[in-house]
């Protein structure tokens, strides 16, 4: 009997020892667990350095895995060498050699959001949706999106051979395509009929709130402006700070756009301001598809949702990241997704875009393509790894098909009725934007 009750005694303290051993063993390994993708991170690059085919430096090596964490958490997220931090600071203000596209990497593959409007790409037939399998004869799929950019662009007068895939054909094609200066003037205007204009912004780059107060101060000098589309198809977006004050010019109150993120240094809340050079009255049409994106749906969403502008078109690509870029101490920079745009009634647009409030699809004229043509655009919900919008998002906008009006008697200007021939969009939103009083009564 000793015995038996010696050797459950004994039983029990092994099992204690180990309990207390497993125990000891669990805490240290929940201190070590965040050093443990470290270890592994260095054990592999150990293993590369000794054995790879071609030695090749550290720092390489090191930039590389930054790169392909970062592009491992969404479509929007990158490391910057020097060369790159400095083209993307160009590409907000100033000049740069290129061909004038937008573009984005899915699934391995190059694909045009947009070409921007007047520029090499867009007079070369490259349209939005098209993938480059190719730049000068290298594959694209060998290439991160921002090898791709500086290969794409380069000195001004020289030639780039892209090989296409059209999003309506099978069979690519090669473009060779002469770099330019791609300026950064944004805003374009035309008097469509007497008092009622035509705003195009083409981006959101540093003078674009300027030039918009410019051309629509010209406007003035002619006589009232009885309306004005503004047109934001085919804009890829931009700076923030503009797409603030490009909304605030038509606004004298009320929230512009929020942002959050899971740090509160993050979450922000811009308001319009009343201005003396604010244009409140008078009617507003704002025209989007689906290479309207970022700052362009910020300005669209604002407008929308204080009732202060009419919709029309086609969803928007839904792009409702914000992205900050980080300067490092070497020269190279970080653009990391830290949160979210909201819409002034709560709305997310992430991977959902902004619905207009009248569906109008584009009808390409018979005889040519149209540069604004929208088929089958990619929009940010296409993207691999998007982020989806988050829960508790207040509403959704939901678009209504319309009939074309009947025309009024007023008769385009003589420069303007080919114009408006050819984009049906912005033909049916010179009828809206002259019956628009009407038209909001019933909104």
């Amino acid at each position: 009997m000793y015995r038996k009750s010696r050797a459950v005694a004994l039983f029990l303290l092994s099992l204690l020892t180990v309990g207390s051993l497993t125990f000891g063993q669990a805490f240290a390994a929940g201190e070590d667990s965040r050093f443990d993708a470290l270890k592994r991170f260095s054990q592999v690059l150990d293993i590369v350095e000794r054995y790879y085919v071609k030695e090749t430096p550290r720092p390489d090596l090191v930039n590389g895995a930054l790169k392909g964490m970062l592009e491992s958490l969404d479509p929007h997220s990158t490391m910057l060498s020097k060369e790159e931090f400095k083209d993307m600071q160009e590409s907000t203000s100033g000049e740069f050699f290129g061909i004038g596209i937008e573009i984005t990497m899915e699934n391995n593959q190059l694909t045009v959001v947009t070409p921007i409007e007047d520029t090499p790409a867009d007079k070369g037939g490259m349209k939005s949706g098209d993938i480059i399998l190719a730049v000068g004869g290298k594959p694209t799929l060998e290439m991160t999106l921002q090898e791709a950019v500086s290969h794409i662009r380069g000195p001004k007068g020289s030639e780039v051979v892209l090989t296409i895939l059209h999003r309506d054909s099978k069979e690519p094609v090669d473009l060779r395509i002469k770099r330019d200066a791609i300026p950064l003037i944004s805003v374009k205007s035309r008097e469509l009929e007497p008092g009622y204009y035509w705003v195009r912004l083409t981006r959101f780059s540093e003078r674009t709130t300027q030039e918009l107060l410019d051309a629509l101060s010209d406007a003035k000098r002619k006589g009232p402006i009885k309306g004005i589309i503004l047109d934001l198809r085919n804009n890829p977006g931009g700076l923030l700070d503009q797409a603030v004050s490009v909304s605030d010019a038509f606004l004298n109150k009320g929230v512009i756009v929020s942002m959050r993120g899971r740090q509160e240094e993050t979450a922000r809340e811009f308001v319009a301001k009343p201005q003396d050079t604010d244009i409140i009255d008078t009617p507003l049409v704002v025209l989007v598809n689906g290479g309207s994106a970022s700052a362009s749906e910020i300005v669209a969403g604002a407008l929308g949702d204080q009732k202060r502008a009419l919709l029309v078109g086609e969803r928007t690509f839904g792009k409702g990241s914000v992205q900050n870029i980080i300067p490092l101490s070497d020269g190279s920079g970080l653009k990391l997704t830290v949160a979210l745009y909201y819409t002034p009634s709560g709305r997310s647009i992430q991977a959902e875009g902004i619905m207009p409030d009248l569906e109008v699809p584009f009808e390409a004229p018979k005889e040519k393509p149209a540069p604004l043509s929208s088929l089958r655009m990619i929009r940010e919900k296409d993207l691999n790894k998007h982020l989806e919008k988050t829960d508790g998002d207040k509403g959704k906008a939901s678009g209504k098909k319309v009939e074309t009006p009947a025309p009024a008697a007023n008769e385009p200007l003589p420069d303007a009725k080919e114009f408006l021939e050819r984009d049906n969009q912005l033909r049916m939103s010179l009828q809206f934007v002259k019956s628009l009083p009407k038209i909001r009564t019933i909104h």
